[in-house]
């Protein structure tokens, strides 16, 4: 076979430069947070190209996401940008990707057309909610996701039938073999079938079986531990007796056993292939030794399939911060006053920040810190609480009293909730705005667009344009709380969500405008502010926005969606117990798996973090209308065990008000600059760390 001109090739270390030359049998790869694995899979297809005369069309690389077989192809790209080599027929994609390209090549074969449909969430949640002929959402959703896992861990309907545990499962493993054949008299396939398929295929039909195993004689494997059963089973079968593999992973970030990914499949690659090396690769080029200490003193808490220690080059670092806070609100306060602070202090920019928190639900109050202060940011694993369908209904009215030019801030208000006010009429409406070239709100009040409309179009525009300007005359001279309070009542928007969305949905979505109405008074009260200027300020928060270049705003993201980035100064924060971990002690000692997963979410937080880690957890937190006590997570105490630089202080926190805040930031610029004097006597951890 022809050789080619060697790639590119970046410096490995000599735990990287093994993995990408073993070519002897399968080979695993335990690659630590930042232990350069991508690196390694890049320039093992290079290697295989270019100097063991692998053809192109030959090699198989899969991984989990859009995003990484992008960044992988780039970089495969670039690295043989020097050679000779074609890369035409090389695949790199993600899991599902390849599905779909197996199932279009073996189409006959499963009895699909070529040209199958592949079916979203939402086709699948319709076909079962037909199925069962109820309008329970919940209940559709929980068997969706039974159905799913199901699929991935080859469970069969009559398997499902035979193991079912209780009534439900039973009501659903009956659904199950339902909506499976309802799916194929469609000539459909859904999300999971795009793997469960190409599997029972090659288990029972060797010549296709024979036939892959020739076309695909190398496979490269990334994020190894986030596998199911079905993946796993996939990787096998491709691969065949020669197992001529590399699996890339850490077994110490897998996180997502909720979805299926099990850590058996690394047990199994021992088992199931003798002859497999494994390959550590521990140099972390990343973090400093104080945040490399600290997430080895966490994870060595979890039993162990490979030991495995992470260290760097990159000395000792920044001592790490354990803060504690007095409640939620105290705690998004605080954070975004230290990240002002230390970016002022390290001429940083925001790009150069995340926070990082377990559940989605803990971002609304950083955003709202957040756009208090102007700071951009953008969100990461969940939606923005301020890009909900209900604050932009309530926000087109906002804008509407601060700007009546505001033509889609009109539509949207004038139509949510509807007011006998109908598509033809705005139609009408904005045709002859058109033709005079000025506002549609405008419009409703000229005599020539009452010549030519009816009754029936023009008292309902009337009776809004005119329900708006007497609100905006309230918003500049009454009491913002009030005005607040019977403008929303006005609306009747808590009505229209009951009769648009079901019971559970309406609820909410009415709590997150309650939320939203309640932080507006609250902004109004602090900045002895009336609601027009408050709004005014929201507006203008929206608007710079949709302008800010992403580069440079600061992260909010969920513990899961951060996996495989990386940040230099990272606040982790609502590191509590019931928080992370998300379970309590009595499920922590039930089911010592749960425990097992919190704890390498713990890992994968702290390993996010390349010169400065800052941890925040609250000692009270709001449940409903009353505050209970938390207690530290049980993470930051084993995380002390080990390392010296986290620090906690049990004293109660007090409060900082929001007129203290300016001074608090320049006490702490002050003490940046070894200046000790401050503008008031907090506790030491309120303000110094």
């Amino acid at each position: 076979m022809a050789t080619h001109a060697s790639p590119k090739k970046m410096s490995l270390n000599l735990q990287q430069q093994a993995a990408v030359d073993y070519l002897d049998g399968p080979c695993l790869v335990l690659a630590g947070a930042g232990s350069g694995k991508t690196g390694v899979i890049t320039q093992k297809i290079a290697h295989l190209i270019n100097n063991c005369g692998y053809e192109p069309k030959h090699i198989l690389a899969v991984t989990f996401t859009n995003k990484a077989s992008k960044e992988m192809s780039e970089r495969v790209t670039k690295i043989m940008s020097g050679s000779s080599a074609n890369l035409k027929g090389l695949t790199i994609s993600t899991f599902h990707s390849f599905g779909v390209r197996f199932l279009r090549d073996e189409a006959k074969h499963l009895g699909l057309k070529e040209k199958f449909s592949i079916l979203d969430q939402d086709d699948c949640f319709s076909i079962l909610q037909e199925l069962c002929a109820t309008t329970d959402k919940a209940l559709i959703k929980t068997m969706q996701s039974t159905i799913s896992l199901w699929k991935n861990g080859q469970t069969t309907p009559e398997q499902a039938l035979k193991e079912a545990k209780d009534e439900q499962e039973l009501q659903f493993a009956r659904v199950y073999a339902n909506y499976n054949a309802t799916i194929s008299a469609y000539q459909a396939v859904d999300f999971d079938d795009l793997i469960r398929l190409p599997v029972e295929l090659l288990q029972s039909n060797e010549e296709v079986r024979n036939r892959w195993q020739a076309k695909l004689r190398y496979i490269l494997v990334d994020e190894y531990q986030d596998t199911n059963s079905c993946q796993y089973a996939l990787l096998k079968l491709l691969t065949g007796v020669r197992g001529m593999f590399t699996a890339v992973g850490d077994d110490d970030q897998a996180i997502y056993a909720w979805r299926g990914a099990t850590l058996d499949n690394l047990k199994l690659l021992q088992t199931d292939f003798h002859r497999l090396k494994v390959i550590k690769l521990e140099q972390n080029y990343r973090s400093t030794e104080r945040i490399l200490n600290a997430a080895n003193a966490v994870i060595a808490h979890n039993p162990k399939l490979f030991d495995k220690k992470l260290w760097s080059e990159y000395g000792q670092g920044d001592p790490i911060r354990v803060i504690p806070m007095a409640n939620e609100e105290e705690e998004a306060e605080n954070v975004v006053m230290r990240l002002q602070a230390h970016k002022i202090a390290n001429n940083a920019q925001f790009s150069d920040y995340a926070i990082l928190y377990r559940g989605n639900h803990q971002a609304r109050v950083f955003e709202q810190a957040l756009r208090k202060e102007r700071i951009p940011y953008v969100m990461s694993g969940g939606q923005s609480f301020f890009e909900r369908a209900e604050i932009r209904d309530i926000m087109a009215y906002f804008r509407l009293l601060n700007n009546i030019n505001d033509d889609p801030a009109f539509i949207r208000a004038v139509t949510t909730p509807k007011r006998g006010i109908g598509a033809a009429t705005l139609e009408h409406l904005g045709q002859y705005a058109g033709r005079r070239s000025i506002p549609l709100f405008e419009a409703v009040f000229e005599a020539g667009f009452a010549s030519v409309s009816t009754a029936r179009q023009l008292e309902p525009l009337l009776e809004f344009v005119e329900f708006i300007n007497t609100f905006e005359e309230r918003a500049a001279k009454d009491e913002a709380p009030e005005v607040l309070d019977d403008f929303i009542k006005a609306i009747g928007y808590e009505q229209y969500l009951y009769e648009h969305f079901d019971e559970r949905q309406a609820q909410n979505k009415w709590q997150n405008v309650n939320e939203f109405v309640a932080w507006m008074k609250r902004r109004a009260e602090e900045d002895d502010k009336k609601l027009s200027e408050v709004i005014q300020s929201m507006v203008l928060i929206s608007m710079l926005d949709k302008g800010n270049a992403e580069e440079n705003t600061v992260r909010l993201s969920t513990l899961h969606a951060s996996k495989g980035l990386e940040y230099p100064h990272v606040f982790l924060v609502g590191v509590e117990e019931g928080l992370l971990p998300h379970i309590s002690r009595d499920e922590a000692l039930e089911d010592p798996t749960r425990i097992e997963e919190e704890r390498r979410l713990m890992y994968v937080g702290i390993t996010r973090a390349r010169k400065s880690l800052h941890i925040t957890w609250c000692q009270k937190r709001r449940r409903g209308r009353d505050f209970e006590n938390r207690e530290v997570s049980r993470f930051v105490k084993e995380m002390k065990h080990e390392s010296d630089a986290a620090r906690e202080n049990l004293k109660d926190v007090p409060q900082v008000t929001p007129k203290q805040r300016i001074e608090v930031l320049k006490a702490m610029l002050a003490k940046q600059a070894g200046q000790q004097d401050l503008p008031f006597k907090p506790t030491e951890e309120s303000v110094n760390d």
